[in-house]
């Protein structure tokens, strides 16, 4: 449901051409961002480190910041962004394909870890971090097989290593003494519910104890368990139970252990909405169709993602076409049968000059659109409640 704060707001936009809008309740972000620390805060619960690639923006990120431990990046790009917008957070830098300049900034804007992805890229960061004569702290990317189906998304293929690659990973460590393996970081799936979670979670500790043990690791451990809490489009209200998965996977960690997350998407998705409004409104083969400014080149979640993305009508004063009582299919402006919102929903009415908010717009939305294609104007960008 939109925010009072958001559609305060959005009255304001519709008459000075400032739509289409992406408008972030701070507050709310702020609020829930807050719950989610709460839930994670009995003895041996993991840290929060969010993802920025979810939504990077700096006010997004300064709003989070109190109530995380600290901030994944998985780029050069955005670990300069990053550090930039907050100068003393904690880093964790993963991804695959990290460049030796990436790893050199990594070590000159003191990254706090480095999740490794393949012996290849850990024989290039102890080089570089000897040349520098700097200690830096890894953990390696697993990737386990198993049983990812009925999953949104399944990190497998080029993420991390198998449990037989990463043998070979010993020899390098053994011969890198600026190089301190500190444990394990895994992200298999995404769209996992609370239970599901910590199922995964106790895969991935099961199997990385036993390697550390085996390979004669002492010291304190450490094991990202990924990210992935399950954000379900199709019912708004119903979001990711945070206590169950805080009591449950806090009760998996053994003495001398921390255990840490990254979720992006489940913290900032719902504090954002997506304001655009009705250009036309036409019936084709027996279907409705609403044709709004802007399109999926602003938001791609929808088609990404194949669903129809949660809306709310706020009605205009429009006295143009409408359709009133029958399902309507909500497209934008390209020029491409998939530049669609949403398929054949009921609506009561929807008319010309009625403004759109379509809401769980606050990840993964403008950050990783097709901005430039058929150079249609970009959307405003609106932060409230600072």
């Amino acid at each position: 449901m939109i925010t009072r704060l958001v559609q305060d707001h959005v009255q304001t936009l519709a008459g000075k051409g400032e739509l289409p809008a992406f408008v972030y309740d701070l507050a709310a972000l702020r609020e829930h961002a807050a719950e989610v620390k709460a839930a994670l805060s009995a003895p041996g619960a993991p840290e929060i480190f969010y993802a920025a690639k979810a939504n990077p923006d700096a006010p997004i990120l300064q709003a989070v910041a109190p109530y995380m431990d600290g901030i994944e990046v998985a780029s050069g790009g955005e670990l300069a962004h990053v550090r930039e917008a907050l100068p003393d957070a904690r880093l964790a830098f993963g991804g695959p394909g990290k460049t030796d300049d990436e790893l050199r900034q990594a070590l000159a804007l003191d990254v706090e870890r480095i999740h490794v992805e393949s012996p290849y890229e850990l024989s290039r960061l102890a080089e570089i971090a000897q040349a520098a004569e700097r200690e830096v702290d890894i953990l390696l990317r697993l990737n386990l097989a198993g049983d990812r189906s009925g999953v949104a998304l399944a990190m497998s293929g080029p993420f991390g290593m198998d449990p037989e690659l990463i043998e070979s990973c010993t020899d390098i460590l053994t011969a890198s003494p600026h190089v301190r393996l500190r444990g394990i970081h895994a992200h298999l799936a995404s769209g996992l519910d609370a239970s599901a979670m910590v199922a995964q979670s106790t895969e991935i500790l099961t199997w990385g104890r036993a390697w550390l043990d085996r390979i004669g690791h002492t010291g304190p451990r450490e094991f990202n368990l990924g990210g992935g809490m399950a954000v379900d489009y199709s019912t708004p209200g119903t979001r990711f139970d945070w206590k169950q998965y805080g009591t449950d996977v806090a009760a998996l960690a053994e003495p001398g252990e921390t255990l840490r997350i990254e979720p992006g998407r489940s913290i900032s998705v719902y504090a954002g909405w997506y304001i655009t409004e009705v250009l036309d409104v036409k019936k084709a083969h027996g279907q409705w169709y609403a044709v709004l400014r802007g399109g999926t080149m602003h938001i791609r979640t929808p088609v990404t993602k194949q669903h129809n993305h949660p809306f709310d009508i706020l009605a205009g004063n429009g006295d143009g076409p409408a359709a009133a009582g029958e399902p309507v299919t909500l497209v934008g402006q390209l020029c491409t049968p998939k530049d669609v919102f949403a398929r054949e929903v009921p609506t009561d009415r929807v008319a010309v000059g009625d403004l759109v908010a379509f809401s769980m717009s606050g990840a993964y939305a403008w950050n990783i659109s097709h901005h430039d294609f058929l150079m249609h104007p970009k959307p405003t960008h609106h932060f409230l409640g600072h």
